[in-house]
């Protein structure tokens, strides 16, 4: 065995328990807050306690509550580890699933199949990982499609695909009289209040092993920051590995848009700043952005629920005022 895999081990696994313990703690916290009575005390009776809640009570914390605060887990994993993946292929720290348009392009497709009529799995679901791998292959085209690796070119065309992804969706809201997109607005903007459980179990059925994917190709992502050539000289296959995880990724985005709608900049915000704190490694990296992402998106979505005096805005609002001005400082200093 090298020398360095006990290091690497013990590093992954010290990463993975803190980050661990943060998103438990944050998931506690998620589910105690919320509008009525049932705060922390209500959580630790439910959890420790042999008296047992009333039934309103417990209906709010593991029917409501509880399904939502883990859905928050698993889109901040998705789309934190999303980015990540964005900006080892581009190797740009500005690049994310959002701002590349991979996001509005699942948006469109899963619009299309509401009107359409299908059900949210598999048919939304489907549709929007079409529209997301149709948004990828525009980018493409628009960057002149010669490599994936003209950096500036390809963010800048993901920019102005995002902007027609959104002029897309606005033509779509406006043209119908669907009175199941009465909402749609709202949950464009990242919407996680109408969130079930069995809604829950498909994106984790989906999602996880996506993650176990990456996860396995993380050490090729770290090939991938060297260039094509080095890479390939070293016995990478550039373009399958290119393709997986491109395929891999926008799947992932998709399955999460189609049920919780466009959340901004999280596939900005947390990669970045795993990568200050830990280093370049993705070994490292991939685990830490799934559980760090999560814990991000649940607090994110907690301040959603708590801001507001009366009701609740979405998350997506939060994770923009936060994801912007990051975006906005990345963006001058890459100058």
């Amino acid at each position: 065995m090298k020398p360095e895999i006990p290091f690497l081990i013990k590093r992954i696994s010290i990463v993975t328990v803190v980050l661990m313990l943060v998103l438990l703690l944050s998931i506690f916290i998620g589910i105690s807050i919320g509008s009525t009575q049932s705060g922390i005390g209500s959580v630790f009776q439910s959890l420790f306690s042999r008296e047992k809640i009333d039934s309103l009570t417990g209906t709010i914390i593991w029917r409501i509550r509880f399904p939502r605060v883990l859905m928050a887990a698993l889109v901040g994993g998705t789309l934190s580890l999303g980015g990540l993946v964005f900006q080892a292929l581009l190797r740009n720290p500005l690049a994310e699933p959002y701002i590349l348009g991979i996001s509005g392009g699942s948006a469109i497709g899963a619009i299309i199949g509401i009107l359409l009529g299908f059900a949210r799995f598999p048919g939304v679901c489907l549709m929007a990982f079409i529209g997301s791998i149709a948004t990828l292959i525009l980018i493409l085209v628009v960057s002149s499609g010669q490599t994936i690796l003209k950096q500036n070119s390809l963010l800048l065309s993901g920019v102005m695909v995002n902007a027609f992804c959104g002029a897309v969706i606005m033509f779509l809201v406006s043209m119908t009289q669907d009175a199941r997109l009465h909402n749609i607005i709202f949950w464009l903007m990242g919407d996680l209040s109408m969130i079930s459980l069995s809604q829950t179990g498909i994106v984790a059925a989906t999602n996880l092993p996506c993650f176990v994917v990456l996860f396995w190709l993380s050490n090729r992502m770290n090939l991938l920051l060297m260039g094509k050539d080095m890479a390939q000289t070293m016995g990478l296959n550039f373009k399958a590995i290119m393709l997986t995880l491109l395929v891999v990724t926008s799947f992932m985005v998709s399955a999460t848009v189609s049920h919780c709608g466009l959340l901004g900049f999280v596939g900005l915000v947390i990669p970045h700043l795993l990568r200050l704190i830990l280093g370049p490694d993705h070994r490292v990296l991939v685990p830490a952005c799934i559980l760090g992402g999560g814990a991000y998106m649940v607090v994110c979505d907690m301040l959603a629920r708590a801001l507001p005096q009366q009701g609740e805005m979405p998350a997506g609002v939060i994770t923009a005022m936060i994801g912007a001005p990051i975006f906005i400082f990345l963006l001058k200093r890459s100058k």
